[in-house]
């Protein structure tokens, strides 16, 4: 491990939602110069899921995200209140944005989104062995679904289609992981 070259001076709280915190750090950098530093924490984890089922296909959800002015696909992802169980959020996630119920469960990754202005935590589950339901959808989503195929959605993520990050990290690792 590295030692840290950053030295906090101080932090205050500029904002607080049911979301997010936003802080400013006074610091001094590694160059030894003082300097502020904004760091933005979630109060959820980060979760994607990749449903895939027996013949290769996966699913995708279409919306309009506010802070991108933009529509965007994606995989089933969400939040999961930190300190909850990862899992259990994951499968919630899943059936509330597609209906899926997956009998097969494995985490694949760890990501950290955005680094350099967050300690935003997320983590990519695969699920398999799925059931279709009915979708439960929170009040602020307006969603599409898609079935495709896998090698389809990494199509779109690598001609630009996909741009969200846990979207593109979760469906390269799996077509990797599959053989795609």
């Amino acid at each position: 491990m590295e030692n840290n070259p950053w030295t906090t001076k101080s932090k205050a709280k500029i904002f607080e939602n049911p979301w997010i915190i936003l802080e400013e750090h006074q610091v001094i950098n590694p160059s030894g110069n003082e300097g502020i530093y904004g760091k933005v924490s979630f109060k959820n984890k980060a979760l994607g899921i990749v449903p895939l089922d027996q013949d290769g296909f996966t699913w995708l959800v279409g919306q309009y995200r506010y802070p991108l002015d933009e529509y965007s696909w994606e995989i089933p992802m969400g939040g999961g209140p930190i300190g909850n169980d990862l899992l259990e959020s994951a499968k919630r996630e899943l059936k509330e944005e597609t209906g899926l119920t997956a009998e097969k469960w494995t985490n694949i990754m760890r990501i950290h989104t955005s680094n350099s202005v967050t300690d935003e935590e997320g983590f990519v589950f695969l699920a398999e062995n799925l059931s279709q339901g009915e979708t439960e959808f929170d009040e602020t989503e307006v969603l599409k679904i898609i079935r495709l195929p896998l090698q389809e959605a990494v199509e779109k993520v690598m001609n630009g289609e996909i741009t969200d990050a846990i979207s593109i990290a979760g469906l390269l690792k799996v077509a990797r992981m599959k053989g795609f």
